[in-house]
């Protein structure tokens, strides 16, 4: 199944002189990390700082002035928002946009921007399928067009005018394709062109480790929803990806990665200091894709698929901390100190290595019981120091429980 490509030219047409044809690019520092000719897809370069303005603009430009007379609803944890609000504007229509309340505001912010007086945003719900619920019975009753983020035909047509670029584009053959997935819009609209007009490369579909719908589903043989999705990766994070979207990529993808969110985060923050890249989460999810697959990509030419930028500054600190975890390089600890003069002193010369630090800090108020409980925070320069850092806490026989592998109470005592 795919979609036809004379709909996705349309669409091509359709968008003209509001999306950007978004440059190629060749990439030298990944190609020297991976041993391949990576070129990245900066959709990232959008007015609206992400590839969902094609699919959000295609539908809305389809529709007649009749469906059109009540206004149109979406729900969205922002690219898509942004989107739709940047069509209405351009077209003179008013638009409801319902976002999680956990949505950046970077983004809320940037939806009220781009809709300017034709787009009301209402926060609802603490995940998309949450405002999806609430967007979808304002269309009910409202008589409100629902533009899918997602699981649209139109809308999967607007995304597939990537792939025509990229085809456009691109000198030579592309052995392997990095898809970022959410709903699956994106990839289930490039699966339709390339299946098509480019049926050897290899596409590969990159999801969030704590929000992996698509691999869930491929696996279950069925679109299956999930129960709980790790939020982070906001532009990726849905239970269930489309319909529509599933059986598309069923077919068209060739498989599907799940990359941890700390890794994501690594990824942010390598682009941003090596390249002078800004992403958000989804945006990196690709370019992280190419760790996983490293010995597949030497001596390859690959694109991987920059989907979006809006990142909010904000979330800076978490998305190191996130990093230095996954990287092994901060390690927490509840240490009980013995409750004697010296006794941290003694932690920080004798357990602590010449370039490690304690960032973080939490000890309960002294009573009457011989040793009392810290929350320690240590950062390592090397990840391989942290054997030691363990063997001098006993060998000096501190009472510790190490946190980093209880995430109940980590999150708690920590988050």
């Amino acid at each position: 199944m795919r979609m036809p490509l004379e709909r996705i030219r349309a669409a091509q047409e359709r968008i003209k002189g509001v999306a950007l044809h978004t440059p190629l690019v060749r990439n030298a520092n990944l190609g020297a990390a991976t041993g391949a000719e990576v070129w990245l897809k900066r959709e990232d370069l959008q007015p609206v700082r992400s590839y969902k303005l094609r699919g959000a603009y295609n539908k809305i430009a389809s529709l007649g002035a009749e469906q059109l007379r009540h206004g149109v609803v979406c729900a969205s944890a922002g690219n898509h928002a942004q989107g739709v609000a940047f069509a209405c504007s351009e077209r003179g229509i008013r638009a409801t946009i319902f976002m999680p309340v956990t949505t950046p505001q970077q983004k809320v912010k940037q939806v009220k921007l781009f809709g300017k007086d034709n787009v009301e945003v209402v926060l609802r719900g603490d995940t998309f399928d949450e405002a999806f619920h609430e967007a979808s019975a304002f269309s009910r009753q409202q008589q409100a067009v629902f533009i899918h983020p997602f699981d649209d035909e139109e809308v999967i047509c607007g995304q597939g005018t990537v792939a025509l670029e990229l085809l456009a584009d691109a000198t030579a053959p592309i052995d392997l394709l990095f898809v970022p997935i959410g709903g699956g819009g994106l990839a289930a609209g490039i699966c339709s062109v390339f299946k098509q007009l480019s049926p050897h490369t290899r596409i590969i579909g990159v999801e969030p480790a704590g929000a992996a719908s698509m691999w869930t589903s491929l696996q279950a043989g069925g679109n299956t929803t999930l129960d709980h999705i790790d939020k982070f990766v906001d532009g990726a994070a849905v239970k269930r990806v489309g319909d529509l979207n599933f059986a598309i990529c069923k077919e068209g993808l060739d498989s599907v990665v799940r990359v941890p969110e700390g890794h994501v985060c690594t990824t942010i923050l390598k682009l941003y200091n090596e390249e002078a890249i800004v992403v958000e989460p989804a945006g990196a999810l690709a370019i992280a894709a190419l760790d996983v697959y490293k010995e597949e990509v030497r001596g390859k030419r690959v694109v991987c698929i920059v989907s979006g930028s809006n990142n909010d500054i904000v979330r800076t600190a978490e998305i190191r901390e996130r990093s230095l975890l996954h990287e092994g390089l901060k390690h927490y600890f509840i240490v009980n100190f013995p409750q004697r003069p010296g006794a941290l002193k003694e932690f920080v010369n004798n357990v602590l290595g010449p370039d490690d630090d304690i960032t973080y800090f939490q000890f309960s108020q002294k009573n009457n019981r011989e040793s009392g409980p810290a929350v320690v925070g240590i950062e390592l320069k090397d990840r391989h120091g942290f054997p030691a850092i363990e063997g001098r806490l006993n060998d000096l026989r501190f009472t510790y429980q190490y946190l980093n592998d209880n995430p109940g109470l980590f999150t708690h005592l920590v988050g």
